[in-house]
């Protein structure tokens, strides 16, 4: 029996174009109804922080500090059983990030990744399919690190050996020469760790193919057949062979040319790169089950159901897999969830019309005002 983990309370203050907001949500669905622009996605990506110590959406901290000011906090409740925690997140312009669990602070930010999961379905996926495969791996290994600390460590520390053999490579070239002993030294470890990291890309597509294309099967109702791939070098030869054959190819262009960095994942339909040949109505279908996949992966991984949050996801997609996403959020009780939109009558008549409980917020002028929660429908 999974834990039913959910934020009962959320407090904002600096953050994005909010000065101050204290929110107190739903176990189950909460909606936040507004213009666009009106920071609807802004809420739901304070809770991406407190989970994953980013956001979702901007990378850099900083400039989710609201204008004019110097620091932003966003502060929590998480409940899971009986149990009760505080998360604190704190970021001051010129300091490091602060994150604190029931007031003790975190020495390393990785520690904190896993123990509240979210899932956040947004616009911004669509980047999954249009961008390089740099954002793809992100995707995939956020997935991985949290559950797997071995993998996030293993990640981070790749990270620091590339970059240390790619500076060494330019600088071996400014100064013409190219010594073969001292690359061979961040050799070992880029192979130790790009090795683990390939096992546990490979073992997760495995397992999240069947559950991806059951989700998609569902929305599309069975209409169109649908694949995801891993390509990677480590799948035709070794990482040692990749190395010394790319020898020459590195030092003339100054940087690593081979390993699980370029690893990328494959999105077809019919057989065919979604990218091209996917209608936005199917290229959304993709991501919300590429998400959904993700959210039971993690389910079954954690034993915690993942905050399920829900950023503008009918837009692009009909009235049949409206209904149908609506329907599975409530028949297979996804725990917490929060939605978004910009239609208060469309987010009432779906609800209604399933007989689905849900709170709502209506957010303007930068403040968000609880409204009249929706119980017992019938």
């Amino acid at each position: 029996m999974s834990n039913h983990l959910f934020v009962s309370k959320l407090s904002l203050i600096n953050f994005k174009n909010y000065k101050q907001a204290d929110l107190s949500l739903s176990p189950d669905i909460n909606c936040f109804i507004g213009e666009n622009g009106a920071g609807k996605t802004n809420v739901l990506d304070a809770i991406h922080y407190l989970s994953m110590c980013k956001s979702y959406l901007n990378p850099i901290d900083s400039q989710n500090i609201l204008f004019d000011e110097s620091f932003f906090v966003i502060q929590s409740i998480w409940n899971r059983e009986n149990n009760e925690d505080s998360v604190y997140c704190g970021v001051k312009k010129g300091q490091k990030k602060v994150f604190k669990k029931n007031k003790v602070t975190y020495e390393k930010l990785a520690d904190h990744i896993g123990q509240f999961p979210t899932v956040m379905i947004s616009p911004y996926d669509r980047n999954l399919i249009l961008e390089g495969s740099e954002v793809r791996r992100k995707w995939m290994d956020g997935i991985i690190a949290q559950f797997d600390r071995n993998f996030l460590n293993d990640l981070i520390k790749y990270g620091k050996v590339l970059a240390q053999r790619n500076a060494l490579l330019k600088n071996m070239s400014s100064y013409g020469f190219f010594d073969r002993e001292s690359i061979s030294v961040w050799d070992e470890q880029l192979i130790a760790c790009g090795k683990t990291i390939h096992e546990a890309r490979k073992r997760i597509i495995d397992e999240f193919i069947p559950i991806f294309q059951k989700y998609y099967n569902w929305l599309s109702s069975d209409k169109e057949v649908v694949s995801l791939d891993y390509r990677s070098q480590l799948f035709d030869q070794s990482f040692e062979e990749l190395l010394k054959q790319a020898e020459r190819q590195d030092q003339r262009k100054q940087y690593t040319t081979v390993g699980t960095h370029r690893d990328d994942f494959i999105f077809t339909i019919k057989g065919h790169p979604i990218k091209k040949f996917g209608s936005q109505g199917q290229q959304k279908s993709y991501l919300i089950a590429l998400k959904l996949a993700q959210y039971e992966w993690l389910l079954a991984r954690l034993n915690r159901k993942p905050v399920l949050l829900l950023d503008d996801i009918f837009d692009k997609l009909d009235n049949e897999r409206v209904e149908r996403l609506m329907q599975m959020v409530s028949d297979q009780d996804f725990g917490q969830v929060l939605i978004t939109d910009t239609d208060q009558d469309r987010i009432a008549r779906i609800f209604e019309r399933n007989e689905i409980e849900y709170k709502s917020f209506f957010i303007e002028d930068n403040t968000v005002v609880e409204t009249a929660a929706k119980t017992n429908v019938i």
